[in-house]
């Protein structure tokens, strides 16, 4: 490090050192047109009924099921009393406490055949099923709606191979993410997907909701690293495109409609996914900066100077680091005095490389560049692997907090980076205009805060709204709202939580109408009958 470096770092709060590669892993505007039979307003008390045509299940189904399985505990079910609604709460119910299903039988397989035979009986019988993973998902895609079966794939949990030659890892659909990185850290290698749910949910679901995460970045979209797939179709046909090239230009590449399809036209078994050597040197820095626009230039500068080791770029504004804070001091102890000079927006920036030195050098030369033209307020550096966890924290920390805080609307959008916080903005405005909000909002008001962070790096923007409870009058305000704004703007009302149960209703507003069609003709194709997934995903 210069000696220029150095005299700057210890003018900062704490210091810049390489750290070891850690072995884990204003006023509304009007609508833009949109085509009326796209889109319906569906608030969460308004649920879709049931469907007639499905049958609704029974004992004698049960039996039939329960045949195929090759242990007792592969399935549980109300109806049998094998199991109390208690014990089926945790698959029935999303993690944010929003969507409650009635599912009363939770299947889980332990092989491909036996999830086959259990797909086939039920398209067979018509009964609805809902595939699911690690049920981290968050617009109430993996839950039943009503009565559906739960194909669970948590026993499809081995590690199948991995060549370290070419990095390909195949594993089932229900390995834990986490699991499956520990595994490829012990080999050098790193899954090429960071999640905050990493340590429950299960990377056949990461990739049936096409995830994205923190480092997508770096590591780039499951459409690039997924190599193949293993599916059973909803007649219970099982598909094998399990392939381990990274070339393969015969035919369409039918993986592609797997991912991000959220298990509406088939059950993921297993995946093959290209897998990227471990960078052997990180760093991380946090940043607390003036305006939305500083972000923006500081992301710019970070590209130019960190060119490939740059990993991740986060940024989130002052609501949500006074949320998290709050959250740390009460949950985790201790004041947390983090910068002299606090910020409207704050910043991390992460590189990730195999040579500390140069990593270091190239860090080492932003940071006087950012420092000497005033582009931040005040910054925070790792020297260890301690403190790169904690300056990660208060990223990954903010969905817990905002739980820990209230009922909490959650908005996962894709606008041009230039205008991602303009839509914090108006939403605000919006829940102010109504009464709804006060200030940056008050602990027992209606809504408690407003928060916007996200992944810059590739224009993916959260807006968390904590609320009270959950109610309609305040989701009528929230919606389509939200949606409307995100169309004017040329965005996706879906950057990587997906569609499910919650955004369905509104594809129109990033879709249109030949896309809708295009996607409605494939899901008749796979699922004529539409017992994979109802009522979610294309409606």
């Amino acid at each position: 490090m210069s000696t220029a470096a150095r005299s700057l770092a210890r003018s900062l709060p704490r210091h810049l050192a390489r750290r070891p590669a850690p072995l884990r892993a204003s006023a509304p505007r009007p609508a833009p047109s949109i085509p009326a039979h796209t889109t319906s307003i569906r608030h969460g008390g308004t649920l879709p009924d049931r469907s007639a045509s499905f049958t609704k299940p029974t004992e004698d189904h049960l039996k039939v099921i329960r045949g195929f399985l090759s242990s007792p505990t592969s399935l549980l079910s109300t109806i049998d009393g094998s199991a109390s609604a208690d014990d089926l709460a945790v698959y029935n119910d999303d993690w944010m406490n929003k969507y409650h299903g009635k599912g009363p039988i939770v299947v889980k397989p332990k092989t491909t055949e036996e999830l086959s035979n259990v797909m086939k009986y039920c398209y067979d019988n018509n009964l609805a099923v809902v595939p699911q993973g690690g049920n981290t998902g968050l617009v109430g895609g993996s839950n039943p709606v009503h009565d559906e079966i739960i194909l669970s794939t948590s026993n499809l949990n081995q590690i199948r191979s991995f060549d370290p030659v070419s990095g390909v890892l195949v594993a089932d659909a229900g390995v834990i993410l986490e699991t499956a990185d520990h595994y490829l850290a012990e080999q050098g290698f790193i899954f090429p997907l960071d999640l905050g749910a990493k340590g429950s949910c299960q990377i056949g679901g990461n990739v049936a909701t096409n995830a994205g995460g923190l480092r997508l970045l770096r590591w780039g979209s499951l459409h690039g690293s997924v190599l193949g797939l293993e599916a059973v179709l909803p007649d219970g046909t099982i598909w094998n495109g399990l392939s381990t090239l990274r070339k393969d230009n015969t035919g369409f590449d039918l993986k592609q409609l797997f991912i991000g399809s959220e298990g509406t036209i088939g059950v993921i078994t297993a995946i093959s996914i290209l897998c990227p050597r471990r960078p052997t040197a990180m760093n991380v820095a946090v940043f607390s900066l003036p305006s939305y626009e500083a972000v923006q230039k500081v992301f710019s500068e970070a590209k130019g100077s960190l060119g490939e080791i740059l990993s991740a770029f986060e940024f989130w504004d002052k609501q949500s680091f006074s949320l998290v804070k709050h959250h740390m001091e009460e949950h985790l102890g201790g004041e947390r005095k983090v910068f002299e000079t606090e910020g409207e927006f704050y910043c991390l920036i992460e590189t990730a490389g195999s040579n500390a030195e140069h990593d270091e050098e190239k860090l080492s030369n932003l940071l006087e560049h950012l420092m000497s033209n005033e582009m931040v307020l005040d910054g925070v550096l790792a020297q260890d692997q301690t403190q790169f966890s904690s300056l990660w924290s208060f990223r990954e920390l903010l969905p817990e907090a905002s739980g820990k805080a209230g009922s909490v609307y959650k908005y996962d959008l894709s606008v041009p980076v230039g205008k991602m916080y303009s839509l914090v903005e108006r939403i605000r405005e919006r829940l102010h205009q109504a009464g709804l909000l006060e200030g940056d909002g008050k602990k027992e008001g209606p809504i408690r805060a407003v928060i916007g962070y996200g992944h810059m790096g590739d224009g993916n923007l959260h807006i968390n709204i904590v609320a009270d409870k959950y109610k309609e009058e305040y989701e009528k305000v929230i919606e389509p709202y939200i949606y409307e704004i995100v169309a004017e703007n040329n965005g996706s009302i879906s950057a990587e939580h997906g569609l499910g149960v919650m955004k369905a209703p509104y594809i129109g507003y990033s879709k249109n109408d030949t896309s809708v069609e295009m996607m409605r003709k494939i899901k008749q194709i796979f699922d004529p009958k539409g017992l994979l997934n109802p009522y979610k995903y294309i409606v």
